[in-house]
């Protein structure tokens, strides 16, 4: 063994410079991944991010002139647990959010932010704002309809607008849960609600009652009309009709007797003139 040494020690120490020179300036770069290469602090090459010549594979550096980061090129998510916001109806909401991103262009994460940690750092007050001020122009009610959908495009498209300067895009803002606060808070929301809902009724009662009175009396105004016009064709006809309802009110009326009790009768002479139709005609 001394004497291979020997003979070979120079093509030994090379063969191990080079070992450890390839492992130390070799680097994989997996499908899931983006891997931007520095040197002396500024960005110089990218491998695996979109638009760019260097895909997934095994590529080289230069040994302690150049380092490497790698960045999640996957979905990434920004949560926010149980931020309380004001909605236009002053009820204090408890909310659950989550954004979805991604990184789109390393070089500005790496000027902007440093790392992926940096721009969740930076995102997260973004999204607080956007939420509040989005959802602080909506009652609470209103987030239970469609309209919740075009609240969180809002919000969608501001957090991205911001997010571009760090070099992120911003897929999806969703809301998870959005609750009252528990306890007195939440029953006294309830009462507001159940007050608001109750008031609501009687101005539908009351429009309803205004309308039906403005239908009824056009109705009446109408059937009046066309009784007028009837009856002035023929006015013989129309002191019938009136005598007959005058008859039907007045027999009734004598049948039944003061406060229902027992009958009464009616006594007048055959050539009274309100017996007139019971005469026929001459």
């Amino acid at each position: 063994m001394e004497n291979l040494w020997n003979n070979y020690k120079m093509p030994i120490i090379a063969i191990g410079v080079l070992v450890i020179g390839f492992f130390m300036s070799a680097y994989v770069v997996n499908e899931e991944e983006q891997v931007v290469v520095i040197r002396t602090g500024e960005p110089v090459r990218f491998a695996n991010r979109p638009g760019s010549d260097y895909d997934a594979g095994l590529y080289f550096r230069v040994p302690l002139i150049e380092q490497i980061q790698r960045i999640d090129k996957r979905v990434l998510d920004l949560e926010m647990t149980q931020e309380e916001v004001l909605s236009n109806d002053q009820q204090r909401l408890l909310v659950d959010a989550y954004a979805r991103f991604r990184i789109v262009n390393p070089k500005l994460m790496i000027e902007r932010a440093g790392s992926e940690q940096g721009v969740r750092a930076a995102l997260e007050p973004i999204l607080n704002s956007a939420l509040r001020q989005e959802l602080g122009r909506r009652t609470f009610a209103s987030m239970l309809t469609a309209e919740r959908g075009n609240a969180l495009a809002n919000v969608r498209a501001n957090l991205d607008r911001e997010a571009q300067q760090y070099g992120a895009e911003v897929i999806d803002v969703q809301i998870k849960r959005t609750d009252l606060p528990s306890g007195r808070p939440l029953e006294s929301a309830f009462e507001r609600m159940k007050s608001d809902r109750e008031r609501e009724a009687r101005t539908i009662r009351a429009a309803g009652s205004r309308d039906a009175r403005v239908i009824r009396a056009e109705a009446d105004a109408e059937a009046a009309r066309i009784y007028a016009q009837s009856f002035g064709q023929d006015p013989n006809f129309y002191d019938f009709y009136r005598a007959m309802q005058s008859y039907d009110e007045t027999f009734r009326d004598a049948r039944q007797g003061e406060a229902g009790r027992g009958e009464s009768s009616i006594i007048l002479s055959p050539d009274n003139e309100y017996l007139r139709q019971f005469r026929g005609r001459r």
